[in-house]
């Protein structure tokens, strides 16, 4: 009877949860752990192994994967007596996907090297749906060995898996995307802004911007949900609905800015992108404010 695979996951949150409760699998001991109880005993009532302290995973786990908010929330993770580099055996592979500073993800890779352990950059993007559908991507940065050794981990809740290459090019791909991202949606929520004024709809942008490439779904949807709830909402409702993903925006574009500083790059339109982000989110500026 071959041996089932001890893996962890550190990190229950919209992306986490799902991502972690498709590694409930026969091949696979899935232990869980994250501050917020209820969901840790949600993934424990589907298989999983719930753990009480990052220790307790960190003993019984070869692989881990870590989806907290940022990089202070992952060095809380790494650190101290409790965290994983004191408590991991030689040889663990820990996976962060949070999407985070490459300076950061290199400096955490050189100390897990040191203690016999291999960290590697998997920043993930598809969101929470396709990671309860199995159809994240996934962007790793670190040797052939240790990412051949962790994609049948990763493939659980993914449908593709991009090796960029060395240590630190998964998150530096990973921060590139979401700048692009981040762009997309300021130009197609401003555009729809001169469009509405000129009587034209999102829908009717998506039509032409489908055809010739200009818009993805994506797009289509962050701005025509957005601006349906902006419509009936005040702005506190807004701040319920929107307020922590545009202030996870900033803090994504804020690591790319970071990151871009570390390799002399100026990227002023990120720095534009950072300081609009949050308003678009929330639709601060439309004209049911202004008006």
């Amino acid at each position: 009877m071959k041996t089932k695979r001890n893996v962890g996951y550190i990190g229950l949150g919209n992306i986490g949860k799902p991502s972690a409760e498709r590694l409930v699998i026969d091949s696979l001991n899935a232990h869980v752990y994250d501050v917020y109880q209820p969901a840790v005993d949600e993934l424990v009532s589907k298989g999983a192994i719930g753990c009480q302290s990052v220790a307790e995973l960190a003993k019984a786990c070869g692989h881990i994967g870590i989806c907290v908010r940022d990089d202070q929330q992952v060095e809380a993770l790494l650190y101290g007596e409790e965290g994983i580099f004191a408590n991991a055996v030689k040889e663990t592979v820990i996976a962060i996907h949070s999407t985070v500073t490459q300076a950061n993800l290199l400096k955490w890779a050189n100390e897990a090297t040191e203690l016999g352990i291999h960290l590697i950059d998997a920043p993930i993007t598809g969101g929470a749906h396709r990671a309860a559908d199995g159809t994240l991507c996934y962007m790793v940065g670190g040797s052939e060995e240790v990412v051949a050794r962790s994609e049948p981990v990763f493939m659980t809740s993914a449908e593709k898996v991009v090796h960029a290459g060395a240590l630190g090019s998964g998150i530096a791909l990973k921060l590139c995307n979401n700048f692009i991202q981040y762009g997309e949606f300021v130009l197609l929520a401003e555009a729809t802004k001169l469009a509405d004024r000129c009587g034209l709809s999102v829908d009717v942008l998506r039509e032409v911007g489908l055809s010739n490439g200009v818009v993805n779904e994506q797009m289509h949807m962050f701005v025509s949900g957005r601006n349906g709830l902006a419509a009936n909402s005040t702005e506190e409702q807004m701040e319920q609905f929107f307020g922590a993903m545009g202030k996870l925006a900033q803090k994504d574009l804020d690591c790319a800015l970071r990151t871009a500083g570390d390799h002399d790059v100026t990227l002023p339109t990120a720095e534009y992108l950072r300081d609009r982000i949050e308003d678009v989110f929330l639709a601060r500026d439309e004209s049911r404010l202004t008006e």
